[in-house]
């Protein structure tokens, strides 16, 4: 199958779930493209947005608002190495590559751009290399390797999260139609942190402040989402993503108080504190 036939497939998947009932993730051809920085910029107090572009970001897949890439970095001997294309998958060298995964924020296929943002962590591989990168620097890239794809026929919608997951927040907002009801989460440390977004009227935006505690710990996010009132009869569709602990609840409340199809939620830990590179899927 050529690789027109393949993208016209998966397409074609992605409009059939689009229209549905249910969330269902869709694969794409997943891609390793070398990319140049084109510009950096804050985004709010707590990211920072890598713009990357040049001729490596042709034919970029951007499907859905929680699909990520993987950031390759040189190994700590300097050393790069990088997957190879495997028809339409990549296949990975071992020992493990030196990584970060993130959200795909926007991608312009006019211009080749892709947004990356980042949020700022002290000693973190990627916001040190945020901050220091300049434009012209390389970048290689991987993915994304699919996305959930989320129905537009749900009743109401209920995002939740902290900074490493407002960049996907922001993208869901922006990509839900203007006709969408529900509500947003999100915890950040003060006003500083909070951003313009491009919520549908019927989206209620909630700023979390925690103030003086770490990221990652008490129980606001928690507590402001299971105090919503979800009208009965109605259906809904939960995203949650953050630390890996603190969202925990947040499981339990989705299964025992909704009763929730597997199929309605998409709960994932994008980070766990005091782990480096922490991916879900590893646990």
């Amino acid at each position: 199958m050529s690789r027109v036939d393949e993208r016209g497939r998966h397409l074609d998947r992605i409009a059939e779930v689009r229209a549905g009932r249910h969330a269902e993730k869709v694969g794409y051809p997943i891609g390793i493209r070398e990319t140049e920085v084109v510009r950096t910029v804050a985004v709010g107090a707590g990211l920072l947005r890598v713009t990357l572009g040049g001729p490596g970001t042709q034919g970029f897949e951007a499907h859905a608002p929680d699909e990520h890439v993987k950031l390759i970095f040189p190994d700590p001997d300097g050393t790069l190495r990088l997957p190879e294309r495997n028809g339409t998958m990549l296949r990975w060298p071992r020992p493990a590559l030196t990584s970060r995964e993130y959200t795909v924020r926007r991608y312009d296929p006019v211009t080749g751009e892709i947004d990356i943002d980042i949020a700022a962590h002290e000693g973190g591989l990627a916001a040190d290399w945020a901050a220091a990168v300049e434009p012209g620097d390389t970048m290689h890239v991987a993915g994304p390797p699919g996305g959930l794809i989320v129905p537009h026929t749900y009743d109401r919608y209920l995002l939740a999260g902290d900074i490493t997951a407002l960049p996907a927040i922001a993208r869901w907002l922006e990509e839900l139609p203007r006709t969408a009801r529900g509500w947003a989460f999100i915890e950040v440390v003060d006003a500083a942190e909070e951003i313009e977004l491009s919520a549908p009227e019927g989206v209620e935006v909630r700023w979390l402040h925690r103030g003086e505690l770490p990221a990652g710990t008490g129980d606001l996010l928690v507590r402001s989402v299971t105090g919503v009132t979800v009208p009965e009869g109605e259906r809904m569709y939960v995203w949650v993503a953050g630390e890996a602990g603190q969202i925990k609840p947040l499981r339990r409340w989705v299964r025992d108080e909704l009763r929730l199809e597997k199929a309605d939620h998409d709960i994932t830990g994008y980070w766990k504190r005091g782990v480096a590179d922490f991916d879900e899927d590893d646990h």
